[in-house]
């Protein structure tokens, strides 16, 4: 894969321009957008970036910081998931800690944000509190967003309580957006200010990329991302008016700035930022070093998530409107569907064999397909398909034995007489390289296909779909069920 970012750049310059703002405080409250692990849409859209390129970032800042995690109580309530995992937003937290904690970071406390009684919430804290993780409770704010006064008062920020840290740097983050990340720097500022003490407030997030052009791939695959939340790009206004030059940012920030802008002046007496992306800390423009190869893999992953939300909308999981968003998005770069060529040699070969199949692209450029057969899942069949292909084993050799296949077709507990899916044909060819040399050789080759890209043809199931995910393997999909008369996926 070509690079088209320098990851070991960015990690030292990042550290850098964090350290630099939070030596203008006394102590400085960092909202950190997005994932602190495994940003793999970053990664996807800036060749070269590593997906834990930000925690590395910040074990540069450790002995400096402290972490507060923010969740929405209506999240909790709501069960509300973490689509890339498959796991609750209390769940996201819980992780995040034990994964911090193991690396040595400092966990200050999780705060619960609009806190109003809710019965599962009360389970949470109490889940938190009986592993030694602090918790805090804030309530709506009373007069939000637009009573200046009101929040900016006893009854306002006041009525939250105080968060007591001693790091000069506090990192703010949650499982998700609406997490409240904001509204609890704010409020811990006015109460560091209470106390005498010239706490400021600063903005990291990865997109959109503010010295990147308004239409750049790499912005617009943000859009993409997006989607269902109805984010924006656009020129900050307020960047232009102040210092004449171009910023991007987005429609959220931009409109919450004048009020923003007059709380922070409300609660230190001085006005700190001039626009919203001065509050901001990214670097990650500063590290594109190819322009064409990133432009390239953006358009790709703004592809990606156009078949994601049209499979999420054939599901009843989201309106028509996120996918259509999608689209306009690709009229704009002139690109469509087939921008993935991988799209047209699985819907061919499924034209042609009147069968559901699954293709890929390879390290050596070459496209593979696999076919449903009576023993092996499209799915299964491909990639059994790409590690012969890549370990050069003929096609007629069988990895799996016929004779190991009865038994896990037997050992199935729902009975099933289904075709291999992939989690059970990656424990087969397990069990055989144990005695066999040739699928030995041949399993070598499965982590060359970390972050291939491949389709299929029909909605996949969850489990073929969680096991591809674990290969690394970017997979999307056409908007079709597996049988037309049926809605089972």
């Amino acid at each position: 894969m070509k690079k088209g970012f320098d990851n070991k750049k960015y990690v030292k310059i990042q550290s850098e321009k964090i350290r630099e703002r939070f030596k203008l405080f006394d102590k400085l409250y960092l909202e950190v957008g997005g994932k602190l692990f495994d940003d793999n849409h970053a990664a996807r859209v800036l060749p070269g970036f590593k997906p834990d390129s930000k925690i590395n970032m910040f074990k540069e800042l450790k002995k400096d910081m402290e972490i507060i995690f923010c969740i929405n109580a209506n999240d909790i309530e709501r069960n509300k998931t973490r689509a890339e995992y498959g796991i609750t937003y209390d769940t996201e937290v819980l992780r995040l800690i034990d994964n911090l904690q193991k690396l040595k970071f400092k966990i200050n406390s999780v705060v619960i944000t609009l806190y109003n009684n809710q019965a599962n919430v009360d389970k949470f804290i109490k889940k938190l509190e009986a592993n030694n993780i602090r918790t805090y409770i804030h309530t709506f704010t009373k007069g939000y967003p637009t009573d200046v006064d009101t929040i900016v008062s006893e009854e306002g920020y006041g009525a939250n309580p105080y968060i007591e840290t001693t790091k000069p740097l506090v990192l703010v983050n949650a499982p998700g957006p609406g997490s409240g990340k904001l509204a609890t720097c704010l409020s811990q500022l006015y109460h560091e200010h209470k106390r005498g003490i010239n706490a400021g407030y600063a903005k990291f997030e990865t997109f959109p990329v503010w010295n990147l052009p308004l239409k750049h791939p790499v912005n617009i695959a943000y859009e993409a991302a997006t989607a269902d939340l109805r984010d924006v790009n656009m020129i900050d206004p307020f960047h232009l008016q102040e210092y004449g030059k171009t910023a991007i940012n987005y429609n959220r920030d931009i409109e919450l700035f004048p009020v923003l802008k007059t709380i922070l002046y409300r609660i230190t007496g001085k006005i700190i930022y001039k626009s919203p992306t001065d509050m901001g800390v990214n670097m990650v423009g500063n590290c594109i070093i190819d322009n064409e190869v990133v432009e390239d893999a953006a358009k790709k992953e703004i592809v990606r998530r156009y078949y994601n939300e049209m499979v999420s909308y054939k599901i009843g999981q989201v309106d028509a409107e996120v996918p259509q968003r999608i689209k306009v998005l690709m009229n704009e770069i002139g690109i469509d569907e087939n921008y993935l060529d991988i799209v047209k040699p699985a819907i061919i070969k499924k034209e042609k064999e009147n069968k559901q199949v699954v293709s890929i692209k390879l390290p050596n450029n070459k496209i593979i397909t696999g076919k449903e057969t009576t023993l092996l899942s499209p799915v299964s069949a491909m990639i059994i398909n790409s590690i012969k292909e890549l370990a050069k084993i003929p096609d007629r050799i069988n990895l799996i034995p016929p004779n190991l296949i009865e038994p896990i077709l037997k050992n199935r507990t729902n009975g099933s007489n289904e075709p291999l899916k992939l989690s059970e044909v990656l424990v087969a060819l397990s069990i055989c390289s144990v005695t066999n040399p040739t699928v030995e050789k041949a399993l070598i080759y499965i982590k060359k296909l970390d972050n291939m890209d491949a389709h299929s043809t029909y909605i996949l199931p969850n489990d073929e779909l969680k096991a591809l995910k674990s290969l690394k393997i970017n997979i999307t999909c056409e908007p079709k069920f597996y049988s037309e008369d049926s809605f089972i996926y």
